[in-house]
């Protein structure tokens, strides 16, 4: 098996890939770390965000307040693994 470049891997169904949501604050230094951040300043914002996030994305990291407004949703996407940071 050949190894796969960055972008590459990207396109791969259930490949994996990181997304952050929530403000932008408390998200600006995963942006460095190559995880895509999706700036969400509120609940609505944050339920839009959800919507978009791509099949080929594996883990989702949220703020508290993306968490709160997203708990209930998040049931739906057995696809994902989910974390809320800690306040």
């Amino acid at each position: 098996m050949s190894a796969l470049a960055a972008g590459e891997l990207r396109d791969q169904p259930g490949a994996g890939g990181v997304v952050a949501i929530g403000e932008a604050a408390r998200l600006q230094g995963f942006a460095l770390a190559g995880v895509a951040v999706r700036v969400a300043e509120d609940d609505g914002a944050a339920n839009d965000e959800l919507d978009r996030v791509e099949r080929h994305v594996g883990l989702l990291i949220l703020t508290p307040r993306a968490g709160h407004a997203l708990r209930e949703r998040l049931v739906e996407r057995e696809d994902l693994v989910w974390v809320t940071l800690p306040s």
